[in-house]
Formats: C-alpha cells, structure tokens, sequence
C-alpha cells in the first residue's frame, strides 16, 4: 500500500506541475527502475523504461527493418518498396508515411548540415529527386514539410506559413499521383488547420477524404483536431463530430473510439478532481473505447492508440484492473498519444504503468490473476 501512496503523490505532484510542459500535460515524475519503491515491470513480462519503443504505437517489424536498412544506408530503396507494397485505403500507410517523414525530420534535427557536413534525411530528397513520380515519396516529403512546420511553429520562427504553403503544394502533387489514395488529402488537414482555412474550405477537403476512405481513423483524428477549442471550433463541435463518427462507425471500427480523444484534447490543464475521470461523460467515452477495442481486429493498426489512450484515463480513474488489460497489450511500444506529448515518452508510460501495477496489486492482484 506504501507504494500505491508514493505513486499516487507523485501523479498528484505532476498534475501541479503539467502548464510548464507541452500541453500541460507531459512529463510525470519518474519513478527510476532502480528505486526500492518501483513495480517491478518483469513480474509481469513488461519491458524495462529504457527498452521501450518510442517511435511507434505498436509493432510493425517491417516498418523497422526498413527504416534500419534507409538510416544506415542512407538509400530509400527500401522505404519506397515498403510504400509500393502498402495497401492506399487502409490505416498502415498513413501511419508508415508519418514514421518515415518523422524519421527523416528527426535525422535533419540531429544533423542540420553546415560547409563540411551533409544534412541529414538526405535520402528523403534523393529519393523525390530520382523518383518524382512515386507517389510515396511525395506523401512522405509532404508529411515531412508538415513536421518542419509545426516545429518552427514551436520554436517561434517567422518560416512556419511558408512551409505551410509548400506542403500544400506538395500535397497536390501526391494526390495527382494516386487519385486514390487518402493519405495526400489527409495531410493536408494539417496544413488548412494551421494556415487557418475557412470551414467551408475544410469542409471540402474533408469530403475528398471521406470519398476515399470514409472510416478512416487516423483521418478523423487528424480532422478533429480542427474543430477543437484550441484550434478553429469548440468543444461542442469537436464532441459533435466524433460522436456523429461514432455512431454511423460500422462494426469492428476504432470510430466508436472517438468521443475518448476528442474529451482528451479538452481536459482542464490542471485537475486533482478523481470525479472528472469517474464523471457520466469520461465514463461513456471510455465505454465506448472499451468495446471499439473489443470489436477490433487485433491487427488493426490504430488499435494501439486507442489501449494506449485508455490506459490513460483508466489509470486516472483509479481502475486497475482495467488499466492492466491494456498495458499487457500495448507494453513494449509508446510511441503514441498522451504519452508522446512529453519530454520523454517512455518515462511518462512508465509511471503511469507503474501506477496500475501497485492499484492492481493493492486490490490484491498479482502476475498470476491477471488473464492475458
């Protein structure tokens, strides 16, 4: 039970300190793997802090394998066979062409080039050079330009609209490439919510979209952030449009998720309150991840962000055993809301983690109760 308190205390001090971080919601005090009073994450097959995946939500061995093979070679033949070989209408590109630009833009930020040294993600340009008709190399580069804009956004920089602008271009050349394929469109809501378009104007973006992937999660997540309150809408619209996702979702789709990530993007900064996360309206969107993830296919691609943003708020509603059913299905990869908000991802999940393992065995579970 000691350590439940020491574990609750630090969750309590960390929603004090959560405005000075991104989101106000980041980084949690960490409780190291080596302090007497840490859940031991082995007792339950979980990975060590420092052995979790922060790049992805879940496993995708071919993704890794290729970006290895791209970073060590710097030649993109194998990103763009990955691409070549990925299904257009379904979640996985999306989520590869967002790793792979992810992959160039952090390469480009640890070696920015100067008079004697080549920039890095060098390949990602060669590869738009050599092959300017491939479609995944344009819906890469453009993913690409979106993250350069969003981090001189951050950093405060004058860049940010110009960058905008040439994703949008680049945007339609992708989409000129492969007609079908939302993936182009679906970058570019990220570009009219930071260009601030109009709503008509997205709105007519986000039809392109629906007529080629109408149940797309991953393009719901990215249209929702445009009618949240921080951005171009309110809460009443951001809630309205994922629960009206919600209810036309057909069976075995994350849609029914929704509503979970649209009450996440409108959390108070700061909130000691246990009713919030035990309230009617948390309670509900929690319900309905619940059974989203249930009716799932296991090898859905989005199915990790949706465990991963339940183990979140079940941690916080103080529902352990729930919160477990979660971790031991998602354990191993971080790389996805909320934790990926923070100054360091897989010491965020670890805490929270570790919380759910002492609740869990304070109301006498253990390794053995807990049914995988």
């Amino acid at each position: 039970m000691a350590i439940l308190w020491l574990l609750m205390a630090l969750l309590m001090l960390s929603f004090v300190v959560l405005p000075l971080v991104r989101r106000r919601r980041g980084m949690i005090e960490q409780v190291h793997p080596g302090h007497p009073d840490a859940a031991d994450p082995a007792a339950y097959g979980f990975l060590r802090q420092e052995e979790l995946d922060i790049r992805l939500p879940g496993p995708d061995q071919d993704l890794l394998d290729a970006l290895e093979l791209v970073q060590r070679t710097q030649d993109y033949t194998a990103a763009a066979q990955l691409l070549a070989g990925t299904e257009t209408d379904g979640e996985l590109r999306w989520q590869r062409v967002q790793a792979l630009a992810g992959a160039a833009a952090l390469e480009l930020r640890q070696r920015p080039g100067g008079v004697h040294e080549t920039p890095g993600g060098q390949w990602l340009r060669v590869w738009r050079a050599e092959r300017p008709q491939d479609a995944g190399a344009a819906a890469v580069h453009a993913e690409f330009l979106v993250q350069q804009g969003w981090r001189a956004l951050a950093d405060g920089t004058k860049d940010f609209r110009l960058i905008m602008e040439e994703a949008r271009e680049v945007c339609g050349q992708a989409a000129a490439l492969a007609p079908a394929d939302p993936v182009p469109h679906i970058i570019e809501l990220a570009v009219a919510r930071g260009l601030g378009c109009s709503r008509e104007e997205f709105e007519q973006l986000w039809l392109k979209v629906l007529d080629r992937a109408p149940h797309h999660m991953g393009a719901h997540l990215a249209a929702l952030h445009y009618w949240c309150e921080k951005w171009h809408g309110s809460r009443e619209q951001a809630y309205a449009f994922a629960e009206a996702a919600a209810a036309r979702a057909p069976r075995g789709s994350l849609l029914a998720a929704l509503p979970l990530f649209a009450v996440f993007e409108h959390l108070p900064e700061v909130n000691l309150v246990l009713s919030l996360y035990r309230g009617e309206v948390v309670a509900k969107a929690v319900l309905g991840a619940q059974h989203a993830a249930q009716e799932a296919r296991s090898d859905d691609p989005v199915l990790p962000h949706v465990r991963h943003m339940l183990v979140f708020f079940l941690v916080r509603a103080e529902r352990w055993a729930e919160a477990m059913h979660q971790l031991i299905r998602v354990d191993g990869h971080v790389g996805a809301l909320p934790w990926s908000l923070a100054a360091d991802p897989a010491a965020e999940f670890a805490v929270y983690r570790a919380l759910a393992v002492a609740g869990y065995e304070a109301n006498g579970g253990n390794p053995a109760s807990l049914p995988h």
